[in-house]
């Protein structure tokens, strides 16, 4: 039962998430359209009454008619729409999520056995929670200082716009060496997710607000608060295709069990970037397609370092006849049977994670190529936690249908 509520809840959170991101990002998208396809206005009134720029639109049966003020308004409306509580909604709920499956079980789930900094693989479950947390604020705190620190005036944006990618690969790079597979995906996605929603929180929500205060007050908005609210609204459209991959990555072992897994998603960061930058010079009346061709080579770079490639077997293996399918399943049915069973023993696990189940031959045969590739990475069992040794990897490296 105890299972089973964790897993209801699991559910819930994940719902409210997917449906709080959903709501961000699409008004988030939506906006930066809008900016991005403002047109002088036609009627001279509305220059003079200070209207930048507006754009018309239809929808839905109706017709729509937005305008951007470059300065104050002559008047504001008591019922003026807010953008926030959809991010904070979506962080809120998104740390929660990473609170129940992976905090509450940091040795399975964290810590990085395989990491090449001993250290890091003889972390334990406090200490592994502690570096995640760490992380996490570590990641915001140096990307608002670069932004900052390079382009407080907001003039050196191409500048800054360089040192944040750099930064996203030292993250990945460092995510993969400190956490497990599925773990170093999610946390660097919650590095930059972080890094949006406290965008809003910190600088675009307070910026927006001195603006109205000092329009109420019959004083002229200070113009470095819509410079700072659109420089870190606009790094976060290039975040949003990054983050959303990252955080389904979880469902493909091929992206985290390989050991260059930070390179690849390094890839794909760079390559959502593009394509969002494709998007964005569209609303503007431009079409480039170079960057989504740029974003797609990414991808295919991608495809060809993250190709399975067989774990060699040891030299005794090698010596002796090849192994079968049924000593494959013995092997599978100690090791991984306890999570991965239409009934898992396991505590914790209501369900076989990700579905996958081994409880008979034919099962295991639909499973064989993720199976062994997630055991010759040595990613699963996660944390090693049912003891799976080197032979018995070998055996399933050196079976063949």
């Amino acid at each position: 039962m105890e299972a089973y509520l964790l897993d209801f809840t699991n559910m819930l959170l994940r719902w409210l998430h997917v449906i709080a991101a959903i709501a961000w990002i699409g008004e988030s998208i939506y906006f930066v359209m809008l900016d991005n396809s403002l047109k002088t206005p036609q009627d001279e009134s509305a220059r003079k009454k200070g209207v930048f720029g507006e754009m018309w639109a239809v929808h839905g049966g109706g017709f729509y008619h937005n305008q951007k003020y470059a300065t104050s308004p002559g008047k504001l409306p008591a019922d003026l729409h807010w953008s926030f509580w959809k991010s904070y909604t979506t962080w809120l709920s998104g740390f929660a999520l990473f609170a129940l499956l992976y905090m509450t079980s940091p040795e399975v789930y964290l810590v990085n056995p395989n990491s090449s900094w001993e250290w890091a693989a003889n972390m334990t479950g406090w200490q592994a929670n502690i570096v995640a947390l760490v992380f996490l604020l570590l990641g915001w705190v140096v990307y608002n200082e670069l932004c900052k620190r390079i382009s407080p005036n907001m003039d050196r944006d191409g500048i800054l716009s360089l040192a944040v990618a750099v930064l996203m690969v030292v993250v990945a790079f460092l995510s993969t060496q400190l956490f497990s597979g599925r773990a170093a995906f999610l946390l660097t996605g919650a590095v930059m997710a972080t890094a949006m929603s406290a965008n809003v929180f910190f600088w675009i929500i307070p910026g927006q607000r001195r603006m109205v205060k000092a329009m109420e007050a019959g004083e002229e908005p200070n113009p470095l608060d819509g410079k700072r609210g659109k420089q870190r609204s606009v790094h976060n459209t290039y975040f949003t295709l990054p983050v959303v991959l990252l955080m389904l990555s979880n469902h493909y072992s091929f992206m985290y069990s390989h050991e260059l897994s930070w390179v690849i998603m390094s890839l794909f960061i760079f390559a959502g970037a593009l394509i969002r930058q494709f998007f964005v010079v569209m609303h503007t009346g431009k079409i480039q397609p170079a960057y989504p061709a740029a974003g797609v080579a990414l991808i295919l770079l991608s495809v060809w370092l993250a190709a399975p490639s067989s774990r060699p077997a040891s030299d005794a293996m090698a010596a002796t006849e090849g192994p079968t399918l049924g000593d494959v399943h013995a092997i599978v049915t100690e090791r991984c049977v306890a999570c991965h069973s239409q009934q898992p023993s396991q505590p914790g696990f209501s369900s076989a994670p990700a579905g996958v189940v081994y409880d008979t031959q034919e099962q295991l045969l639909r499973q064989i190529t993720k199976t062994k590739q997630v055991v010759d990475s040595g990613y699963m069992p996660l944390g090693n936690m049912t003891n799976m040794t080197d032979e018995e990897r070998d055996v399933i490296a050196a079976w063949s249908e």
